[in-house]
């Protein structure tokens, strides 16, 4: 089964667009407990998302018990949920196909965000994996994402550019996109550029991206096509022991929230 494949059916099986994120925090999690408390997210949430979102940046800083911690984590989530590692790796190629070989052959994730500087040649060893799937980094949600994708390439924003070579590079059918929920206008021109490619949504919740706006702005022509994230505001709902039980209500606010647009979207199109 490809990665958009089983995106869709997990959506589909629980009527769902949100992604959780797994990103532990040493300074909220104690290093031994990682493992067990994002388990426990995981078998909290497990029926209200389409995917997870493990950011490996937040395991590999923990060395050996990172990733120990990490294979656990993997382990707990159910086989029919797909799993996007976000890594945003990008180098040139043979050092990209032992990015996508780490990734997809290792740690068997399902997708991995892609970092598109160095060009289509060091995207094209993780695309060459038709069944998984390369979300491209594109507009992001940090306050400083302006200092590059905002420069002018050819009358059009470098963002813009970024989109239409990752349609470009989408022979395979499994090239999606990366674009914060803190830029709902941008997010819209996206859709109109690549209106058949999954985007992910970051920046829901901590980072304060507006979750109706982003929502309307994401979906495709179907009423799908967006996988919105959201880690801390889920994860760490809590600072007490029932912070699992805190993370599934979180979690649930945010689907309905993101189904409510869906069905005022399927409303005026009728």
């Amino acid at each position: 089964m490809t990665f958009r494949d089983k995106l869709a059916h997990a959506a589909e099986a629980n009527h769902s667009l949100l992604c959780v994120g797994l990103d532990p925090d040493p300074e909220r999690i104690p290093e031994g407990e990682i493992a067990r408390y994002l388990c426990r997210v995981v078998e909290a949430t497990s029926d209200l998302v389409c995917a997870y979102k493990p950011n490996l940046a937040f395991y590999e800083q923990l060395g050996a018990a990172g990733y120990d911690a990490l294979r656990t984590v993997l382990g707990a989530i159910p086989g029919d949920i797909p799993v996007i590692a976000d890594a945003k790796r990008g180098d040139i190629a043979n050092t990209a196909a032992a990015y996508a070989r780490a990734l997809f052959d290792e740690l068997g994730v399902d997708a991995a965000t892609v970092n598109p500087y160095l060009g289509g040649d060091a995207v094209e060893p993780f695309a060459a994996y038709a069944e998984k799937g390369v979300l491209i980094v594109c507009r992001t949600s940090n306050p400083g994402a302006r200092d590059l994708q905002d420069l002018d390439v050819g009358g059009r924003p470098l963002y813009q550019a970024v989109a239409e070579l990752a349609r470009s590079w989408n022979t395979r059918g499994n090239v999606g996109l990366v674009a914060g929920a803190t830029y709902p206008t941008e997010l819209a021109e996206l859709r109109t550029l690549c209106p058949d490619m999954p985007i992910l949504v970051p920046g829901v919740g901590a980072q304060e991206g507006a979750l109706e706006e982003a929502v309307r702005a994401g979906l495709d022509a179907r009423g799908a096509g967006i996988i919105v994230n959201a880690a801390r505001a889920v994860i760490y709902a809590s600072s007490g022991s029932d912070y699992a039980e805190a993370a599934r209500a979180r979690a649930s606010e945010l689907r309905e929230a993101i189904e409510a647009e869906r069905a005022a979207r399927a409303g005026s199109a009728t």
